[in-house]
């Protein structure tokens, strides 16, 4: 059994390969200060309520929260007996290195999605990722990650304007009935909505026109299909696409000798 682990800014995805699927997946928020045997008790908890039987044999590791990666090395070590991979550290490889600056380093996340993209949609993608940011990942012919943008994710856009204008009012993303809101919480949502629909077709025409070739454009992340509702901008949605890069990636090391 592979244990893949995605810690995001705001959530960390724990699911178990058993060599043909995925059994499940569990959520938990993000907390640098979780310990190794608070991760054990909460995941063992749930195994037994789902009445499985897991041996755990490999573990892997995204995590854009380096800090948390320390006790998630313990928790593999410890309870599991195994050396977790962890991308975007040297000693874990992909099928194909990133092409960016010298000097940068690339969001584990955003490796993880090129990798799996690029196997279920070939190449030339645009990656859009709707997380605590808002990333947009290009990948090259050959499945590399070649660079991107980032921009401000949704919901952290939406809790800069409470926290930056009191009188305004947190609100639910939704799709608005009608884009000129009568009132102060159709206003935002439709501010929000047609915002972010117009940033992700802006930028998915400004790297189309810049790479001069025609390239899918491949969403995930938990608010993609609601910006997927009857626009034309998704080629696919991809609900499991981390998920699907760690098992990928796993799967690579282990054909290298390294896993």
């Amino acid at each position: 059994m592979l244990l893949c682990i995605d810690t995001g800014n705001t959530n960390t995805v724990f699911s178990i390969w058993d060599g043909t699927r995925f059994l499940a997946h569990w959520r938990i928020a993000t907390d640098h200060r979780r310990t190794a045997d608070e991760y054990f008790v909460w995941l063992s908890t749930l195994i037994q309520l789902q009445k499985f039987e897991l041996e755990i044999g490999a573990c892997i590791i995204s995590s854009t929260a380096p800090r948390v990666v320390f006790n998630l090395r313990v928790l593999c070590n410890r309870y599991f007996n195994t050396r977790p991979l962890v991308v975007g550290k040297p000693d874990c490889l992909l099928p194909v290195p990133p092409r960016v600056d010298d000097g940068t380093t690339v969001g584990p996340d955003r490796l993880v999605n090129t990798v799996a993209a690029f196997d279920r949609h070939g190449p030339d993608l645009i990656v859009v990722d709707f997380g605590t940011a808002t990333t947009f990942d290009v990948v090259d012919i050959d499945g590399a990650y070649i660079g991107g943008v980032i921009s401000p994710g949704v919901n952290l856009s939406l809790e800069a304007l409470h926290m930056g204008a009191a009188s305004l009012p947190h609100v639910d993303v939704t799709m608005p009935a009608k884009v000129i809101g009568t009132n102060t919480v159709a206003c935002i949502q439709s501010g929000i909505f047609w915002g972010y629909t117009g940033l992700v077709q802006g930028i998915v025409q400004q790297i189309r026109a810049e790479r001069d070739r025609p390239m899918k454009v491949i969403g995930t992340g938990g608010l993609a299909p609601l910006f997927d509702q009857g626009f034309d901008v998704f080629d696919a949605i991809e609900d499991d696409l981390t998920m699907h890069g760690l098992r990928l990636i796993h799967d690579y090391n282990k054909e290298m000798g390294n896993g």
